[in-house]
Order: C-alpha cells, then sequence, then structure tokens
C-alpha cells in the first residue's frame, strides 16, 4: 500500500499558519504538527491502534486515535468529513487479516 497523506484545513484554529498532516502507511499512523521552531510528530504502529474516534461537525472533522499501548492518544481537528472517513478506513483495512489463498 503507498502511504496517504491528510491535510488540515487552514480555516480551523491552530492550523492558520502550520496545518497538521496524517500520514496513514502499511506500518504506522503519523501525525506531524509544525510550528516556528520545532516540529511535533507522532506515530503509532498501526498493530497498536486500538480505536479511532470521528467527531464531525458542520463542515470540519476532529479524529482522535487511540493506542493499545497505553500512549497519549493521536487527535487532530480541521479535516474534512471525507479525509475523517478515509484515514478511518485505511486504518481499519490494514488491520484486517488478509484471507489466505487456498492451493489448488
Amino acid at each position: 500500500m503507498a502511504s496517504e497523506l491528510f491535510k488540515a484545513s487552514r480555516w480551523t484554529s491552530g492550523n492558520h499558519f502550520f496545518p497538521t498532516f496524517i500520514e496513514v502507511t502499511d506500518r504506522a499512523v503519523i501525525r506531524r504538527k509544525r510550528s516556528w521552531f520545532s516540529l511535533d510528530e507522532i506515530s503509532i504502529s498501526i498493530q497498536k491502534v486500538a480505536s479511532v474516534h470521528i467527531k464531525t461537525g458542520l463542515i470540519w472533522s476532529d479524529i482522535v486515535i487511540e493506542s493499545s499501548g497505553g500512549t497519549d492518544p493521536l487527535a487532530s481537528h480541521g479535516h474534512t468529513k471525507a479525509d475523517a472517513r478515509r484515514i478511518k478506513e485505511l486504518i481499519e483495512e490494514q488491520q484486517s487479516p488478509t484471507p489466505q489463498k487456498s492451493a489448488v
């Protein structure tokens, strides 16, 4: 699977100058948040994702990804509803067991 990158809207609070990015790869979910002099990056292994919570508003959605490892949840706001649903879908696809092909 190729990684997919999702960018929060600059119209939302905390994202005006440096929007938050969420990247979903086949191995991890990564949130990157820049500020003037630093970069805050949090990653959770796909196997350690316990739940994905999406809270949708009129336009924007908040997403919280909790891990089973006891670390702080990965939270981001200002994503479109479609992006939030796609993030959840990608995580669920990676966590589902792949069907075994039977030998004939």
